[in-house]
């Protein structure tokens, strides 16, 4: 089948949700990826931050093979046990805050935090949440509420109710929104799709005293920024902050669909059996998978390289802020979750494309920014490849 046959055929079957991009990929491989006329590209979005061991690893097609050959899906699903579901089970108690300790597998990050902010209503036995502007929390139709981007709000009303929304970062006005019908708050540790927006360094540590002061569950949405896209496991492991629900995607199983959240055992105690549930809650096949991904980012201490290489990239477009000022006004990230802000989405969308004509996947947020998170396990030659392709595009920003 020929690249225009594919395109022909999405663009007459598929829902017209996407803008797409007019490439079609046939095969990856680590960092790289090749389209059907067999073009190499260099892959920066890690397929919006899922493919942390880049495409086609090792770890990911072993698991994929072996447990194939045995069982994808239990009998009666999630009413037996699976010998693979309880390795899961066990390594994730290792990894994870240690107050922490149940957890639940889902299809979705999504899907999770929809769950996290269900139960934390039913176990509070209240009704608002608080969630933070420019956050993203999913698109159901709780999460799309929850989440505070009016362009992924407002056309899908009536929305769902009681949710407020206060800045991200700003303590006071979390301290003015917070009283006795307030069951959770909900924020990103870093937020991702808002544009990699960085609070100061105490700021979950204050939001978590404020929630256990006023009787609040905090909810940490870690889709993105958990299994080492910042550096540590998750981003707030460094971190001296109470957290009662966690919730996972992505990252946690490489590419495989496949999610997760996690509670403290005093939430656990007020669920009850049918509060929640889902055909696929941690099918033998996504369980295998992300063992497999997270035993390798643990045995390989990939999050040094996390930090290594984030570093060298932010250390390089800080240098080309100060060099550029005319053309970019911030540079700001964690680990390998990094974005260069621009002055103007035109700029932002003239960068994109100069990249993609040299070969290289960015991922344009926001309209003026774009943001950069390749595979976590990326060589050092790879990112000096991907910074000098970024220079070159910017350049030719400049010259125009």
């Amino acid at each position: 089948m020929t690249t225009a046959r594919t395109i022909e055929i999405e663009e007459r079957h598929a829902v017209p949700f996407f803008k797409k991009i007019p490439v079609s990929i046939e095969r990856g491989e680590g960092v790289y990826v090749w389209d059907q006329e067999g073009k190499k590209y260099l892959d920066f979005t890690a397929g919006w931050g899922v493919t942390c061991l880049g495409h086609a690893h090792p770890a990911i097609i072993s698991a994929l093979e072996e447990q194939g050959r045995k069982i994808i899906q239990n009998p009666n699903s999630g009413l037996t046990y699976s010998p693979i579901r309880a390795r899961l089970l066990d390594l994730m108690a290792d990894i994870l805050p240690p107050n922490l300790t149940r957890i639940f597998f889902s299809n979705s990050g999504a899907e999770a935090n929809d769950a996290a902010i269900k139960l934390a209503r039913k176990v509070t036995g209240r009704l608002d949440v608080i969630s933070t502007e420019q956050s993203f929390h999913g698109r159901t139709i709780s999460t799309a509420s929850a989440t505070g981007q009016a362009k992924h709000r407002e056309k899908f009303n009536p929305l769902m109710p009681n949710y407020r929304f206060v800045t991200f970062g700003d303590i006071d006005g979390l301290k003015a929104n917070l009283d006795n019908s307030v069951a959770a708050v909900i924020l990103e540790p870093i937020q991702g799709e808002g544009g990699v927006q960085v609070p100061a360094e105490h700021y979950l540590e204050e939001v978590g005293s404020l929630c256990k002061e006023n009787g609040s569950l905090l909810i940490v949405d870690e889709v993105q920024t958990g299994f080492g896209r910042c550096g540590t496991m998750f981003a707030v492991s460094p971190m001296k902050v109470e957290v009662d629900f966690l919730t996972m995607a992505k990252g946690i199983a490489g590419g495989f669909p496949f999610g997760a959240f996690a509670m403290t055992e005093a939430v656990s105690e007020k669920i009850e059996i049918g509060d929640h549930g889902g055909t696929y809650c941690g099918n033998p096949l996504g369980c295998a998978v992300a063992y497999n991904v997270i035993s390798f980012l643990l045995k390989h201490d990939i999050a040094a390289n996390v930090r290594e290489m984030g570093e060298l990239a932010l250390h390089h477009m800080n240098d080309w802020k100060s060099s550029y000022p005319e053309i970019i006004n911030d540079v700001r990230g964690k680990g390998l979750l990094m974005a260069l802000e621009f002055k103007s989405e035109e700029a932002a969308t003239v960068v994109s494309d100069k990249c993609l004509e040299r070969g290289m996947f960015v991922r344009q947020t926001q309209g003026n920014m774009i943001r950069l998170f390749p595979a976590l396990n990326i060589k050092k030659e790879e990112m000096e490849e991907g910074l000098a392709i970024l220079l070159r595009s910017v350049r030719d920003l400049l010259g125009s």
